[in-house]
């Protein structure tokens, strides 16, 4: 079993926690505290049984950090690891594409994934993102401009949003 990693960061928005595996590459994170709540939706193949607690985990911190001060690129160049099927899982690369300040439509996001008729598996796609922040789900909005669901609470997207420029944010 490899060694992991994990560390909260304080936000504007609350706690932020990241699991890294060895190698620096985020497995989970999200605006809690609660480390089971974080694993929660990790492939088993890839959840950690017992993180070691670090203050600080390097590159990832820096861009958790960068981030919320304004840096929306922080985030880029941060590796994620998630597994499951394969439209999940190209779902998720394609997610890293949208840019901050350009949120998209679920119905968008299903073309942009390749299945247009497929809104539900988009919407499931955010929905069991594991890697939040780094795989900005945030970022899809329902058709009517509305925000949807977001695991970390409508508060936190609606800053997100407004943090990444959308005007539009408030709803």
């Amino acid at each position: 079993m490899t060694t992991t990693f994990v560390s909260t960061v304080d936000t504007p928005t609350g706690p932020f926690t990241a699991v890294v595996d060895q190698d620096g590459v985020v497995l989970a994170s999200g605006w809690t505290a609660d480390l089971a709540e974080l694993l929660t939706p990790v492939h088993p193949s890839l959840r950690p049984e017992a993180p070691v607690e670090r203050a600080d985990l390097g590159p990832v911190t820096a861009a958790i950090r960068a981030f919320h001060a304004g840096e929306l690129d922080a985030i880029d160049g941060i590796e994620v690891r998630q597994r499951s099927g394969e439209f999940l899982e190209h779902a998720w690369r394609v997610l890293r594409k949208v840019p901050a300040g350009e949120p998209i439509t679920y119905t968008a996001y299903a073309a942009l994934a390749g299945r247009p008729a497929a809104v539900r598996a988009a919407a499931s796609a955010c929905a069991r993102n594991a890697a939040a922040l780094f795989v900005p789900c945030h970022r899809i909005i329902r058709t009517d401009g509305s925000l949807g669901g977001f695991r970390w609470g409508l508060a936190v997207k609606r800053w997100l949003l407004a943090h990444e420029g959308e005007g539009d944010a408030q709803r």
